[in-house]
């Protein structure tokens, strides 16, 4: 394990859980990295850091952010026709959007958004960010209380406004919250993603479906790839509460754009890389290459905070005894300007050949813990998948599955979830039953929160 620590900086470490053993013509290695984030020198009203160092928050007062911009943060707020049903969403939609706003910290730039099937910058409007302050959030809760449901939706053309007013300044961190509560029918699936690919890198954002009208992997590939958090709200009601929430956590980001770095030696190539907590979601298919035999794989913005990560390795053969560096993982601080980037932290994973058969076959609890959480998020969506088609015996046994591996892992959340869509008769053989009748909202609930996973068991 190494640590990185610079004033200002929070202290990164990482931690690699391996079995480094292989046995004779073994080629994959597999490891769990946890990255640690903590000790930011970040409070309210405080720095936050980017690849170019810290940068102090903007004082307060009205108006356009001034240079070095700690975060900016566009609230996109669903305001469709559909919103107007019934009356009381719109109503919690705009509550919810004044709470989150009163969560800012004081010089944090911000935007709110409407959307429709256009965007439309409500305040602080000309195209600019406001700098959060008593005065500003006053104003701006005053523009939520004209904001009313009428028009379609395409989520796309939100994304684009707040990618233009986070990039209007210099922030460190710029992250986005989304709010909607339909289906995105005014644009094809074609140019979402294509506002989505454009917006990759650029800005973080949170996505949440209010209601049971809306269409789950809209709203969760809108977090994958912007790495953010995706959920349910399915009573409106409770709207406010989620979004303080999540500004509260937006605020508490300190460093910005952090990547994972993996070197491998002659002969090694990367199998995948995979964020396995607190959610599962891949990254391999989104390396940079930084350099010879090196890739950059992006980890978003962190707090006080903590991720684990599974890397799996293929390496050339070789014979009993002898040991080799299977990859380098480092956590890198780009330098926008193009300079040398910081390293935060580092660890190593090792191969080792032996014949030992109690030592090369032993699979460390970590990876094994894991590689179950991954295959309960997969087996849960093959389950619901099945089960919309029709295929009742697919959707039983995946769902069992799914059962069985929530019991064996400890995910007593996922278990509860479970237990509203199968009568559950044997836990560990994973025999279930399907619910005749399931309720949307427990049905788009256990898919939206399908990836999410919990940590060994101590």
């Amino acid at each position: 394990m190494a640590n990185f620590a610079k004033s200002n900086v929070p202290r990164f470490s990482v931690e690699v859980y391996q079995n480094e053993y292989l046995p004779e013509g073994g080629r994959e290695v597999n490891a769990i990295v946890t990255v640690t984030s903590t000790g930011g020198g970040t409070s309210r009203g405080g720095s936050l850091v980017t690849g170019a160092g810290a940068f102090p928050a903007s004082p307060q007062g009205g108006g356009a952010p001034g240079p070095g911009t700690a975060a900016a943060v566009v609230l996109m707020v669903d305001c469709s026709g559909s919103m107007e049903y019934p009356p009381t969403k719109m109503r919690n939609a705009r509550d919810a959007t004044a709470a989150a706003i009163d969560a800012l910290r004081d010089g944090t730039a911000f935007a709110v958004v409407a959307g429709t099937h256009v965007a439309n910058e409500v305040f602080p409007g000309g195209g600019h960010l406001a700098t959060a302050n008593e005065q500003t959030r006053a104003q701006a809760k005053d523009a939520l209380r004209r904001l009313s449901a009428g028009g379609g939706t395409a989520i796309g053309t939100w994304l684009q406004l707040a990618d233009r007013l986070l990039h209007s300044g210099d922030a460190a961190i710029r992250h986005g919250i989304l709010l909607t509560d339909g289906r995105n029918e005014h644009e094809s699936s074609e140019d979402l993603k294509a506002a989505l690919d454009a917006c990759v890198g650029r800005f973080t954002c949170d996505a949440r479906g209010v209601g049971t009208d809306w269409e789950v992997k809209e709203v969760t590939g809108v977090a994958s790839a912007l790495l953010g958090s995706a959920d349910i709200v399915a009573d409106p009601a409770h709207l406010a509460a989620d979004f303080t929430r999540m500004m509260t956590d937006a605020m508490g980001k300190e460093v910005a754009d952090v990547a994972l770095r993996l070197w491998t030696p002659v002969g090694a190539e990367i199998v995948f890389v995979k964020q396995v907590a607190p959610s599962v979601e891949d990254l391999t298919d989104r390396r940079t290459q930084s350099g010879p035999r090196a890739g950059d794989y992006p980890t978003g913005s962190w707090g006080d905070e903590s991720r684990d990560y599974h890397v799996c390795v293929r390496v050339p053969q070789s014979g009993l005894g002898q040991e080799m560096l299977a990859a380098r993982v480092s956590l890198i601080l780009p330098d926008p300007a193009g300079g040398t980037p910081q390293t935060l932290s580092h660890g190593l994973v090792r191969a080792v050949w032996t014949d030992d058969m109690a030592a090369s076959t032993s699979i460390n609890p970590q990876v094994a813990h894991y590689t179950g959480q991954a295959e309960l998020a997969q087996v849960i969506q093959q389950g619901l998948n099945a089960r919309k088609s029709g295929d009742i015996d697919g959707a039983t046994a995946k769902l069992g599955r799914a059962v069985q591996l929530a019991a064996a892992s400890g995910n007593e959340g996922t278990a509860k979830l479970l237990a509203k869509v199968v009568d559950v008769v044997d836990v560990a053989t994973g025999t279930v039953r399907l619910k005749a009748k399931v309720a949307d909202a427990d049905e788009m609930t256990l898919e939206t929160r399908s990836t999410k996973t919990v940590r060994v068991k101590k």
